[in-house]
């Protein structure tokens, strides 16, 4: 061998052991291709391993450790369970509450629920819903003012993936939750500028009247200008949004799930499903559209509010979550809002049992309302004491010619000074407080599950009697309370009728709407039929107390006074109109013949 032979073996030699040196795999490429060779093995024998991270905190254990696992998250007011199968929630349980069977109220109901975001990767679309996460941090339990938070991965590689990231405090029905997408932009299809949150859920029965229920369950949201709208209540519906929305929530009638962004949702399509041969309420759901900005650390914020259809709590949460509370329209929301709910909390204060509060409730709204009383029982007096003089004018026009009837009790009323519509005004003007009290109890979330005598929930129908099937009018069941309120509204009919002097027809049509409301109201809450009730029996006694103070001769003699005061005679423009109309129509009949 001569001497350059040797030389160039020997760098060959020098070179081989230098590329062997600084070419060798470190720590982490040497787990990389370990977790690949387990991953074909693995496959070939059917088990799903996880990718590899490289967090230090998370370690990879065997094929064992990789199935569905669960963490719980837990305050004084929710009970949340995460699941590693999407990351996602898996049930939230409502501490302290019950539903009408005495089970715990829950809000997700673990497999009857989707929850993930679609990720459109170059190479294939990625549902996390159907992926496994690696949790980072365990279960913990926070009470006041604490807070802590878990972390889900679904890693790609150890420097790509998409954590889920869950905050809860102490006393709060708000789960925060981030989503951090690392490195995600290197995956992504470039294209895109969007993920869809895919959200679906299969609402559970709470209350007792499931049908009543479902009435009360749909989607509601808020658009970007502010404005909170909501899907039909009564079938079933798909809507497609073609603005920006702020929040949404899938609502029952006292317990709802709200997701809201801390940005927006750019778009979205929404629907309910109402399937009669589930046990299940309704199918809500909801394919949202989140706008990105396609960086190497990407932040998505949003915020769950599991909890109560509680008035001042979904106020106190912000964004206008109290909306989802049908509290009537215009002048019925108002009056509930500024009057009925802060009278209401003011008495709850208390600690009173909430059928006193009804109680106190209406004797307060009959003591506003007790002037209106007065006219309307002053009108109807004034009207009784005219009674003789139209039936002499009755008796003397006839009945035929209605029109020239009306015109003579028109200048009967200018010459006595009595308005015939006085009795009808005040009556009008209770209306909107009547029915805003009509829209206030099946609302009222305080009433939910709180007896009062023989009645075990003022939130729904009390039924004494249940027959079993179901009856036409009354359905399956006899509410004790409604019958009460009912026979409480004849009474208060039959003494009207006395008071107004009613003869003829209308003295029996006023019988015809109390029996009516008995079915209508059969199935409507102890708690309204309560306050019916109990406004019926307080104006008995104040038109007891109001003839103590109205003297019938009195208003009659003050009649006539008002006949013989000057002007009494002259007829009004009213009258003036009605003679001439009468006059055309004679004139018509003329010449027909």
């Amino acid at each position: 061998m001569d001497r350059n032979t040797l030389t160039g073996m020997l760098l060959i030699a020098a070179i081989m052991l230098g590329w062997s040196y600084f070419m060798k795999p470190n720590e982490a490429e040497l787990k990389q291709y370990q977790h690949q060779t387990d991953s074909i093995k693995n496959a070939k024998a059917g088990i799903k391993t996880a990718p590899v991270t490289a967090n230090k905190t998370v370690k990879f254990a065997d094929s064992a450790a990789l199935q569905e696992q669960f963490i719980t998250l837990e305050n004084e007011k929710v009970k949340i369970t995460l699941s590693t199968k999407g990351g996602r929630v898996y049930s939230t349980e409502l501490k302290g509450q019950k539903t009408w069977n005495g089970k715990p109220i829950i809000l997700f109901n673990g497999d009857e629920n989707r929850f993930g975001l679609k990720l459109p990767l170059t190479t294939k679309n990625v549902n996390t819903t159907d992926e496994l996460f690696q949790p980072i941090g365990s279960s913990f339990s926070v009470a006041g003012k604490d807070s802590n938070s878990v972390t889900m991965r679904l890693a790609f590689s150890a420097t790509q993936y998409v954590d889920y990231v869950y905050s809860l405090k102490g006393d709060s029905y708000l789960l925060n939750f981030g989503v951090k997408m690392a490195g995600m932009n290197q995956l992504l299809n470039p294209s895109a500028k969007t993920l869809n949150l895919e959200w679906k859920s299969d609402l559970i029965q709470q209350e007792k009247d499931k049908k009543n229920e479902q009435t009360y369950t749909t989607v509601f949201y808020q658009k970007e200008n502010g404005d909170v709208d909501y899907l039909s209540e009564s079938k079933d519906k798909e809507e497609k949004l073609e603005e920006p929305i702020k929040w949404i929530s899938f609502k029952q009638h006292f317990f709802s799930t709200v997701l809201i962004a801390q940005n927006k949702f750019q778009t979205g399509t929404l629907s309910t499903v109402t399937d009669l041969t589930k046990s299940n309420l309704k199918n809500l759901s909801a394919d949202l559209v989140v706008p990105i900005q396609s960086k190497p650390d990407e932040q998505l914020n949003f915020t769950f509010y599991f909890g109560p259809n509680h008035f001042t709590t979904l106020k106190n949460v912000g964004y206008d979550l109290q909306s989802q509370i049908k509290l009537g329209w215009g002048p019925l929301g108002w009056i509930n809002r500024w009057a009925v709910i802060p009278l209401f909390n003011f008495l709850d204060n208390f600690n009173l049992n909430y059928g006193i509060i009804i109680l106190i409730l209406t004797v307060v709204l009959k003591l506003v309302l007790l002037p209106i009383t007065y006219s309307s029982y002053l009108s109807q007096a004034k009207m009784r004491a005219l009674k003789p003089e139209m039936d002499a004018i009755k008796a003397k026009v006839g009945e035929e010619d209605q029109t020239k009837l009306q015109q003579e009790y028109l200048k009967l009323y200018k010459q006595a000074g009595v308005n015939p519509l006085a009795g009808c005004i005040p009556l009008l003007l209770q209306m909107p407080i009547l029915l805003a009290f009509f829209r206030f109890f099946p609302a009222s979330f305080e009433l939910r599950q709180q007896p009062f005598l023989w009645m075990n929930d003022l939130s729904t129908y009390d039924s004494v009697i249940n027959f079993g099937v179901n009856i036409p009018f009354l359905g399956n069941h006899l509410s004790l309370m409604c019958v009460l309120m009912t026979i409480s509204t004849l009474i208060y009919t039959w003494m009207n009728n006395r008071i107004s002097g009613v003869t003829g027809q209308m003295k029996y049509i006023g019988y015809i709407m109390p029996v009516v409301f008995l079915g209508a109201l059969n199935s409507f809450p102890a708690g309204l039929n309560f306050y019916y009730f109990c406004a019926n029996i307080i104006t008995f006694l104040q038109q007891f107390i109001i003839r103590k103070f109205v003297n019938d001769d009195a208003i009659h003699a003050k009649i006539q006074e008002n006949k013989k005061r000057p002007g009494a005679s002259q007829k009004s423009k009213w009258q003036m109109r009605l003679e001439e109309m009468t006059k055309q129509q004679q004139a018509a009949q003329q010449r027909k013949k």
